[in-house]
């Protein structure tokens, strides 16, 4: 699987897992299963049950066998107390309905049915501590019910403790089977779902998604979910049966088209996904989802190297929706990377119509118009890139445009402070190239230097070393350079520059004979400069 379709993938389960984060609380036990766990006995002992240590946190509760204490059933009298706390709680009476649940705790601290209530008005009133304590008495008291360990869940989840909140989710799925219905089990997969897609665990949430799907055969959604989390955990094949099951229930889906895609190309096989794409474009029933298809298309055939086919592929996704801001820059960097400069500009101009606040799209647009040495244009679109919220990249990027513009219009000062910035959110030899030239032409032959060496070290292209040798040059730093200039003649004899370069470095260390078989050779390779210099 690619980088890109793992990263799309994910970005559409963490999506989904970001609908069911503020989970919700659990507000009722059934009767019969806290019945379940009664037992009449003598007066009971006030329960040895831990205490959180932090809110949130159930410790070991609800892990245990069998209760801590003998529970103790509600006379008649209370179990009328608690159907009016019950009541005061449903209709928002959160201080009268706490002030009844804690009456009962105090008359009979064995039954968990007061505890319970109690917590859910504690949660309510963001008293996320005194909550779990009371939820962590109730799983003491009632170790079999799932609502215990369910509702800690929900305060850890609250409070960031996502590693306590999957513990405890997994632990209320596997007490909930014979004693919830199927809204309640949903209700805890959905939240054992999501911190097992925070945590990336796409096996174990495969495992999650297919027990909802058997609580719900027909929700299409969980469907798609399933075979998405499958193909996350390196599963593609096996998600393939469900992806194309759904399709044939929906087969204008488009998310499950685009996945059926991603799945082949993990596979192996671009050219599948290709007419899966194709047949998927001709079912659309609108323009957005043909575009969306064809331009995923353009993705899988730019990927694979076949650039031509790419843009006619995402031209054709523009026709489909000539509002897909997305699908006009794809095609700007495609013809910029085939050297249609001027299409690029056209394509990228329309994305930025389209989408005047992406920064991508202007600092796209910015790098088109400098390699068309539109400089003052190339730093008006760097510059408005820069006050869109860019990601590091994009920033990068932005700066960088706007480093070289001001460069080729004389701000040397301007282009080393975008240049300096640019490299230190992304180092590259392109910049410390442009930061080595900027900082040249402003005298400052060390600086000029050490970023030039850093550009060689980081690629070191023949323009690269041979501006070093200037700088080494302009720093008196005569051996140094000499030494890069061999290594450049010997690269390339014929490099008329790089003689003359190594002819002046040997003159100045006083060697004239060398000096001038170098300058001779320089001027037979064209270079007016050299034949200047023997005379």
């Amino acid at each position: 699987m690619t980088q890109y379709t793992r990263s799309v993938l994910l970005g559409l389960t963490l999506a989904l897992a970001s609908q069911g984060a503020a989970q919700t609380m659990i507000e009722t036990v059934g009767a019969a299963g806290i019945q379940n766990t009664l037992q009449s006995a003598g007066t009971p002992a006030i329960p040895k049950v831990t205490v959180p240590a932090a809110p949130g946190a159930a410790s070991d509760a609800g892990s245990a066998a069998t209760p801590a204490v003998t529970v103790t059933p509600l006379t008649a009298e209370q179990q009328t107390q608690l159907e009016a706390a019950q009541a005061a709680f449903r209709a928002g009476q959160l201080p009268q309905a706490r002030a009844a649940f804690e009456s009962l705790i105090t008359q009979n601290y064995t039954n968990p049915a007061p505890h319970f209530g109690l917590g859910l008005v504690l949660f309510a009133q963001n008293d996320d501590k005194g909550a779990a304590f009371e939820f962590t008495q109730f799983a003491a008291l009632a170790p079999t019910r799932f609502e215990g360990p369910y509702n800690l869940g929900v305060i850890a989840t609250r409070q960031g403790n996502h590693e306590q909140a999957l513990t405890l989710y997994t632990q209320a799925a596997g007490l909930m089977k014979d004693q919830a219905g199927p809204a309640a089990q949903r209700q805890v997969l959905e939240a054992l779902a999501a911190e097992q897609t925070r945590k990336a665990d796409f096996a174990a949430l495969s495992g999650t998604l297919a027990a909802i799907g058997t609580l719900d055969p027909q929700d299409l959604d969980v469907q798609y979910r399933l075979a998405q989390a499958r193909t996350l955990s390196g599963q593609g094949a096996a998600a393939l049966p469900g992806v194309y099951a759904l399709l044939a229930q929906a087969p204008a889906r488009v998310d499950a088209a685009l996945l059926l895609a991603d799945i082949y190309v993990a596979q192996g096989l671009p050219d599948r996904a290709v007419r899966e794409l194709d047949a998927a474009a001709a079912r659309a029933t609108n323009g957005t989802d043909r575009s969306a298809l064809l331009l995923r298309k353009a993705g899988v055939l730019a990927q694979g190297g076949d650039t031509r086919a790419a843009v006619f592929a995402a031209q054709d996704a523009t026709r489909a929706d000539g509002r897909n801001a997305a699908a006009f820059a794809r095609v700007g960097e495609l013809r910029a990377l085939r050297g249609d400069r001027p299409g690029a500009l056209t394509f990228y101009q329309n994305a930025v119509k389209l989408a005047p606040d992406n920064a991508a799209y202007r600092a796209a647009l910015a790098g088109v118009r400098l390699t068309l040495n539109q400089n003052a244009g190339a730093a008006a679109d760097a510059a408005l890139a820069l006050t869109l919220r860019p990601d590091d990249t994009t920033l990068a990027r932005a700066l960088f445009v706007q480093g070289v513009a001001a460069y080729r219009q004389g701000q040397y000062a301007q282009a080393i402070r975008a240049l300096s910035s640019s490299q230190t959110r992304a180092p590259s030899a392109e910049t410390s190239l442009w930061l080595g030239l900027s900082a040249y032409a402003q005298k400052d032959y060390a600086a000029a230097a050490t970023a030039l060496g850093e550009s060689v070290k980081l690629n070191p292209t023949p323009t690269a070393r041979l501006n070093l040798a200037s700088a080494l040059l302009a720093s008196a730093r005569y051996a140094e350079a000499e030494a890069i200039l061999r290594g450049l003649v010997s690269d390339d004899p014929k490099n008329a520059e790089a003689w003359y370069q190594l002819g002046l470095s040997q003159r100045a260390q006083a060697r004239e004979p060398d000096a001038r078989t170098s300058l001779k050779t320089a001027a037979a390779l064209g270079n007016t400069r050299a034949a200047g210099a023997l005379r």
